[in-house]
């Protein structure tokens, strides 16, 4: 699989990915975007077909330079990019609950990314089946050497689609309540409560028989601690 190589650590602004609200909190280092499009398992992608917007949410994954998105064949929206292959992906990911003294200062810690491209449908099949493995082991690390692999007709039935990215944007809130300071003093707790995803222990498919237990690999990812979602929040 080739992907354009990009020698510069930013993302080139553009009117698209230039902030007017909040530009503080903008981001364009290529290696934190691409942090964020890696722990985000599902993105969100947006389309015109003739005078009809679609937004989609989506299977996503990061392969170098390029972010893969997963679908049916058979999925209306994912034919009609063919004609609209024009497309803006998001994916974001909650940190913390942002509790503040007032009403009006609530909010939420957030990573998101913005990205805008052009997606084109992936007809290769040793790059479809790199990406499909890509999409396995980033539901459960190596889960792709625990299964069958894809036969031809389960091919035939998968769309991959690739957007080069070119043009991202991330966009960051890390901070405490911005309550103003006549309401330090009020009778009200203030603060981050931390949001992290959590993994319980897994629940057998009816049909498996009792001896199969979860090999040691979907073990240790359940088990796996993980560091504290909000452990560096911006000082106020």
């Amino acid at each position: 699989m080739t992907t354009t190589s990009h020698p510069t650590g930013q993302f080139e602004r553009s009117e698209r990915t230039k902030l007017r609200r909040f530009p503080d909190r903008a981001n364009y280092d290529r290696d934190e975007v691409y942090a964020v499009l890696d722990e985000a398992l599902v993105c969100h992608m947006g389309y015109q077909v003739e005078d009809q917007p679609y937004v989609i949410p989506t299977l996503c994954v990061r392969v170098g330079d390029a972010l893969y998105l997963h679908g049916s064949a058979a999925s209306r929206s994912l034919r009609n990019m063919n004609a609209a292959p024009r497309v803006c992906v998001t994916a974001t990911i909650i940190d913390g609950l942002v509790l503040a003294r007032t009403a009006f200062n609530h909010s939420i810690n957030y990573r998101s990314v913005v990205v805008f491209g052009e997606a084109e449908s992936v007809t290769d099949p040793d790059e479809k089946l790199l990406a499909l493995k890509q999409f396995t082991d980033a539901v459960v690390d190596e889960r792709w050497s625990e299964v069958r692999a894809p036969t031809t007709q389960e091919l035939k039935a998968t769309e991959i689609l690739k957007v080069e990215l070119l043009e991202a944007v991330m966009k960051v809130r890390n901070a405490p309540p911005a309550d103003e300071p006549e309401h330090f003093e009020d009778d009200t707790w203030a603060g981050v409560v931390p949001v992290g995803l959590t993994f319980y222990p897994p629940v057998p498919d009816p049909a498996l028989p009792d001896h199969i237990q979860p090999s040691a690999t979907l073990t240790e990812f359940i088990e796996r601690e993980r560091p504290h979602p909000f452990a560096g929040m911006r000082k106020r």
